[in-house]
């Protein structure tokens, strides 16, 4: 039989003190959220003549050409730039939150962080 406020199995604990800490672990994870939200990623392609910036939202907030990049016989090339520059700004947001929630969890796995 387990000990009152103990786990059953004889593993030791509070609960109280448990849920207090996945309380605290979930408001900072929250400001953590809320501040990446506010960041801008920016990356670009061809050697800067295509920049793009997006929000910790992933949502593209702005995209920079320059005049050069912009051959209508070579649509085409514009298209790949514009996705590598996105894709690669999108990196620097999965990137960003994997290492701002590594540091909140202490490295622990298998919480769907």
């Amino acid at each position: 039989m387990a000990k009152r406020g103990g786990f059953p199995g004889g593993i030791p604990g509070n609960m109280n003190n448990l849920m207090k800490q996945a309380q605290k672990m979930q408001k900072q994870m929250e400001e953590n959220q809320k501040a990446l939200e506010e960041k801008e990623f920016t990356a670009s392609a061809g050697g800067g003549a295509v920049e793009v910036t997006i929000s910790g939202k992933k949502e593209v907030t702005k995209i920079k050409l320059s005049e050069e990049v912009v051959d209508p016989d070579d649509i085409e090339m514009l298209e790949d730039l514009i996705m590598a520059a996105t894709n690669e700004a999108l990196r620097k947001v999965e990137e960003e939150t994997a290492s701002v929630m590594s540091k909140l969890t202490g490295g622990l796995g298998g919480f769907g962080f």
